[in-house]
């Protein structure tokens, strides 16, 4: 079985059936031959779903043994469920495929603020998958901005043993922890638990010691499903089965494809909208839920420098092109895109050129431009020391204990040090305090300067009159954590945040990353977050044959204060570095 999220589709084949929809005192229901679900009048939520006869819910308890539901973070006082206040909407056709379909609609409105959700469940002929849509809408001539929507997501939600395992994606799969590792549990950090105390758990024995709904957040550039599934050994038949999130379209979410966010950790999400972790024409695509009419397309350039983008809204857009190994961005504004009229691009032949930005003659580089800080320490690795060896950095951060790892801080030399062992995947300001159940102390000193040495020969600085350094960050947390709408937080010294270059002992420049480029990063178990970038440039006067040495440096003991159980130290994420001299 398939089921579907927010402008998703999920399809089965099934014996031929009559699809029927109707109604009752208290629920409405769509069913074929195989599929069977009740959406509760009294709660505007799926409350009963069974595939040949097999309960894939359990019963209702709270707010468990539901979905597919729609909620949000969106009213004054935070999180609203719909439904309460619910009207409904049945509804029969047949499609332009001969094919029969049955679907509920259901709408609410928080009266107090005049905003409304409605969700839309369709079934189609003889498929065992919902098709399932989610809308928001607020109309307040008082007050025009009320809040930031911080979340809006679908949740299939089980109270039932069935499900025994757990997929994010197709490289990361995990038993689910069991109800005797969850009750021996620890919390550690926000949504993150310390199960190693049952060490014959499944999850525990075969994944990690630590369990955390966001090891399993995924980045949504190559992403199209998620779910989990029951392996046979708890379903009443011996079958087994699968609860799915296929992924249609994403051009209503936000982030692009850097974006990634929860997928599944018992529950199966679709996040429309979240600041987890952190386009339009004439907008950066990774902040385009600044403008909610923001719509966003994106597919992979094949070998030829082709690529085929269909069903795109018509509109005027933004074009930014990325590749792996390649410093910077392409970006064409004034796209359009018609059904009567050239597409616009390279003057309506389609060819676009793309020459890598450069700034003279490139002398090193460390990392590689992906937007990813996964080739660093404790990145893409795998942990070994589990039989699922999951990537080392959707564990919990603590267990990689910086101050063990690197006992004298970063000091990383051009040309000798290994990026994979010696330049680890968090720069940090401080390390250890709150939120580290490994190290409850913080460590401040040896943790927030970085060093790089390299050598220069005479012919390579002959010439040269400027030396030019590039940053790119594949993610920066600043004072503002997540809060990308509030602007400088009060009580905040780094809201933005600064980071300072020193060449050969002198201070050369300061970089302040702004707060609307702040987000969860590495601490909610990613590698890929915001992208930004600045250069830094200086007289290469100030360079010397032989030995040179830049200081990449934090505030010292720089933190912010946190809300939940998290760090609160301030970090960034290195994408890759590159020295050039002109």
């Amino acid at each position: 079985m398939r089921l579907a999220g927010l402008k998703s589709a999920a399809l089965f084949a099934g014996a031929a059936t009559a699809l029927r929809a109707a109604e009752n005192a208290t629920h409405y229901t769509l069913r074929n031959e195989r599929l069977y679900v009740a959406v509760g009048k009294s709660n505007g939520q799926v409350v009963d779903l069974s595939l040949d006869n097999v309960d894939l819910l359990g019963p209702v308890s709270g707010n468990s043994g539901k979905g597919p539901y729609l909620d949000c973070s969106c009213i004054p006082t935070g999180f609203w469920t719909p439904g309460g206040t619910a009207k409904y909407q049945l509804v029969e056709g047949v499609d332009s495929t001969g094919t029969p379909y049955g679907g509920i609609i259901m709408g609410d409105t928080y009266a107090p603020t005049n905003q409304s959700l409605y969700q839309y469940w369709f079934l189609r002929g003889e498929e065992t998958g919902l098709h399932v849509f989610s809308r928001v809408t607020y109309f307040n001539e008082t007050t025009p901005f009320l809040r930031g929507l911080g979340e809006l997501r679908t949740l299939f939600r089980p109270n039932t043993n069935l499900w025994t395992h757990l997929v994010g994606s197709e490289d990361n799969w995990a038993p689910k922890v069991s109800a005797a590792g969850n009750a021996a549990g620890v919390t550690v950090q926000d949504a993150t638990t310390y199960v190693g105390n049952t060490p014959n758990d499944p999850y525990a024995s075969q994944y990690s010691d630590y369990f955390t709904k966001y090891t399993f957040a995924e980045l949504w550039r190559n992403h199209d499903v998620h779910g989990q599934y029951a392996d046979g050994s708890t379903s009443p038949d011996g079958n087994t089965y699968g609860a799915w999130l296929v992924h249609n379209t994403r051009e209503t979410y936000y982030g692009g494809p850097l974006h990634s966010d929860l997928v599944v950790d018992g529950i199966v999400y679709n996040y429309m909208v979240s600041g987890h972790h952190g386009a339009p024409n004439k907008q950066d695509f990774q902040l385009n839920v600044f403008d909610t009419k923001s719509l966003q397309y994106w597919a992979e350039v094949g070998c030829n420098g082709k690529i085929r983008i269909p069903r795109v809204k018509e509109g005027t857009y933004r074009l930014t092109v990325y590749a792996d190994g390649v410093f910077g961005w392409f970006i064409q504004d004034d796209v359009k895109v018609s059904s009567t009229e050239p597409h616009g691009l390279g003057g309506g032949s389609g060819a676009l050129e793309w020459k890598e930005e450069s700034a003279g003659k490139e002398i090193w580089r460390i990392g590689k431009p992906d937007k990813s800080a996964g080739e660093y320490r404790h990145g893409y690795a795998l942990d070994t020391s589990k039989p699922l060896q999951p990537e080392q950095y959707r564990i919990y951060w603590a267990q990689w204990d910086f101050p063990t790892d690197f006992p004298e801080g970063v000091n990383y030399k051009v040309g000798e040090s290994k990026a994979d062992v010696d330049f680890n995947y968090i720069h940090w300001s401080v390390f250890g305090g709150r939120g580290n159940s490994v190290r409850p102390e913080q460590v401040r000193d040896k943790i927030n300067n970085w060093t790089v040495e390299f050598d220069l020969d005479r012919d390579q600085l002959q010439s040269a009159k400027t030396a030019t350094l590039t940053v790119q960050l594949a993610g920066a947390k600043t004072a503002n954590g997540n809060n990308k709408w509030g602007g400088i937080l009060p009580g905040e010294k780094y809201s933005n945040l600064p980071y300072t270059v020193a060449l050969n002992g002198v201070e050369e420049e300061t970089w302040v990353i702004p707060y609307w480029r702040s987000g969860s990063c590495g601490v909610r178990s990613a590698v890929v977050c915001q992208n930004i970038e600045y250069k830094f440039r200086f007289s290469a006067a100030n360079l010397e044959e032989g030995a040179n040495k830049f200081i990449l440096s934090l505030p010292y003991n720089a933190t912010n204060t946190e809300g939940a159980l998290l760090v609160n130290a301030l970090y960034v994420q290195y994408d890759a570095l590159r020295f050039e001299l002109e």
